[in-house]
């Protein structure tokens, strides 16, 4: 078979993979190209808040900073390896500052300064923001930059084996969708910025079109690292979007409708005292996630109040910004706590009904939703307790590479987040990451494997695909309801509430599904066999986050901050001490086996300047 040859091929054509492709045409004349299921698809360039931040070193106003305190709030959030945590603060401006030149259009006050504001997680004011689209600007100016290096971009293609000879890379092989042949490129390095392992549950805020390629790294034989670990968030459902920030502010009204159109104003059951829930829901504008800590007598009861109308009573829930909560013709807004009175009163928002309140504090907020078909000047808004962000992932070293050997992961699916995060890191996270990949492959030395042993590698992977596709042959597609199901056991018993006797279950029921995958599965036409591809990764990628979740509730019975543990009838929110640990987990002759580590610290390096600049020169800061 026919196979093109590139040093190193990047994987996912967001804001990570499109800067990792461009840091290495600045970097070196090495041979890159782009890899991408879907140039227009995928989290980076579809999705946003009201407000999206990017999060970096203060560069603005009189608050003293410093890389080293920006890696200690990183490290902090638990679970987290010093060194990369130390990487992404130390670069964070030279990333932050690219973008910049870029034309990305971060604010600044009339003398230059990047004045900041505080994000969940950030003791101080490192946030800024472009607007509700920051990464969808941050992609399409790295895809502008991409081109001008006249970067291949190969749309289109699905990633389905990672080549390998021992436990290095030596290529990939690649399904094309509109065809439904297979492509081969043969390459040294692979850089996977695919994004988090969006389809396993059914409710996410996820872009339609992104489910993620965990499952190839997997396959690989590369480690993940806390995937227990993820942050859930009230989010609409069409469209896919986070009600955070000013569309809890302003204090919508929650609603929930039965199978029989009967309309319940639910929070009131939940909360003792109106005015208690009404602060509640402005304080989830910026405690969006889910935090076990604050369910039993904070914000995050609202999210629990959701999730039992949505998964318990099996209604709808909607925001409703026409009128005020509890039937209230006018809020006391002096009853309310007094971080959301000030504030209201601040933005000169104590007006009468939600709506109005909102086109005062961020008319932008009602246009989006505009854009996207629904006027929530006049409608409800659908909302659920969705998945949003994998704050675990592939394992990683400190220059983002896995345990396999050319290989390296960037973005959201390189899991060096830990338990809590400030927001916006995750953009932050990205570049840096993404950058440090590119500077340790501008100086790796590439050796290729001859064409004749790539030729027997690749030949034997692709008859194995060959057959699979004449496997799955049948005259019906089973694939959509199967992989409904599989989602939705996973929002039901595996997301923000974890019921351990059924992780139990489906833990059994997701492992008998990959063992009888060639039965089960069925297409009718060879393009359909990108879905059965992705049904695999789902199920793979479910196996992994199902086993973890019951290693984790073995090994400390008590739940580290994004996920409420059911056992026994009983729910526990007491906080975790493991935050010193990183769980590991990585699949071995079709089993998953499953370890603990402590975090690596924050480094102590030689800081002395000579020192440095001559290990600099000499290039010995890569290796």
């Amino acid at each position: 078979m026919d196979f093109l040859t590139f040093d190193t091929i990047v994987i996912g054509s967001g804001a990570a993979g499109f800067n990792a492709a461009c840091e290495i045409k600045k970097l070196c004349d090495k041979t890159v190209c782009i890899v991408t299921e879907g140039i227009n698809t995928g989290t980076s360039r579809n999705t946003g808040s009201d407000k999206q931040t990017y999060y970096k070193l203060t560069l603005g106003g009189d608050t003293p900073d410093s890389v080293r305190k920006m890696a200690e709030d990183l490290f902090s959030g638990g679970s987290v390896d010093g060194d990369n945590a130390l990487c992404e603060a130390s670069l964070s401006v030279k990333c932050f500052h690219n973008l910049c030149s870029l034309g990305v259009p971060f604010p600044t006050n009339r003398y230059g300064e990047y004045i900041g504001y505080k994000t969940d997680h950030d003791p101080y004011m490192r946030a800024t923001s472009a607007g509700p689209l920051t990464s969808k600007f941050m992609t399409e100016a790295l895809e502008k930059q991409a081109k001008l290096f006249s970067v291949p971009i190969f749309d289109g293609l699905l990633a389905v084996e990672i080549l390998k000879k021992d436990n290095t890379v030596t290529g990939l092989l690649c399904f094309d969708k509109k065809s439904g042949e297979y492509k081969l490129f043969r390459c040294n390095n692979i850089i996977l910025a695919t994004g988090g392992p969006a389809g396993i549950y059914e409710n996410t805020v996820y872009p339609d079109g992104h489910t993620g390629s965990t499952g190839l790294a997997i396959k690989a034989g590369a480690k993940l690292q806390n995937m227990t670990e993820w942050q859930y968030g009230l989010s609409s459902i069409k469209p896919k979007w986070n009600v955070s920030g000013t569309y809890m502010q302003v204090l919508p009204r929650f609603v929930s409708i039965d199978q029989n159109g009967n309309e319940y104003e639910f929070l009131q059951e939940y909360f003792s005292d109106e005015y208690i829930a009404l602060s509640f829901v402005f304080l989830k504008g910026y405690q969006w996630p889910f935090d076990s800590k604050k369910a039993e007598n904070g914000s995050s009861k609202i999210d629990l109040a959701v999730y039992n109308e949505c998964i318990n009573k099996k209604r709808k829930v909607y925001l409703d910004f026409t009128r005020n909560p509890f039937g209230l013709k006018n809020i006391d807004f002096n009853k309310l706590s007094e971080e959301s009175s000030t504030y209201l009163k601040e933005a000169k928002a104590l007006l009468d009904t939600p709506i109005k309140r909102l086109q005062k504090m961020n008319a932008p907020a009602i246009e989006l939703y505009k854009s996207k078909g629904v006027d929530i000047t006049k409608e409800y808004l659908e909302i659920a307790l969705c998945a949003q962000h994998n704050n675990g992932g592939i394992a990683v070293d400190m220059w983002w590479q896995t345990c396999v050997q050319g290989l390296f992961a960037a973005g959201e699916c390189a899991g060096t987040h830990g338990v809590t995060r400030p927001g916006g890191s995750a953009l932050n996270a990205g570049q840096a990451g993404s950058l440090r990949a590119a500077q340790f492959i501008s100086q790796k030395k590439e050796v290729y494997i001859d064409e004749a042993e790539f030729s027997f590698i690749a030949n034997k992977a692709l008859l194995y695909h060959e057959e699979l596709k004449n496997a799955l042959s049948s005259e019906k597609n089973t694939v959509a309801t199967l992989l409904l199901e599989a989602k939705t056991d996973m929002s039901s018993f595996a997301a923000a509430v974890r019921d351990i006797k059924n992780i139990k279950e489906l833990i059994i029921k997701t492992e008998k599904k990959l063992k009888n995958f060639s039965e089960d599965v069925k297409i009718e036409s060879p393009t359909q066999l990108t879905e059965a591809y992705k049904y695999y990764d789902t199920l793979l990628v479910q196996s992994a986050v199902l086993k973890a979740i019951e290693n984790y509730w073995n090994e400390a019975h008590i739940t580290r901050g994004s996920a409420v543990y059911k056992a026994d009838n009983e729910e526990n929110v007491t906080p975790c001490n493991k935050n010193g640990q990183i769980q590991e987990i990585i699949l071995s002759d079709n089993v998953f086996s499953v370890y603990w580590r402590n975090v690596r610290p924050i480094p102590e390096e030689d800081s002395f300047f000579e020192n440095v600049w001559r290990s600099y020169r000499e290039n010995k800061n890569i290796y």
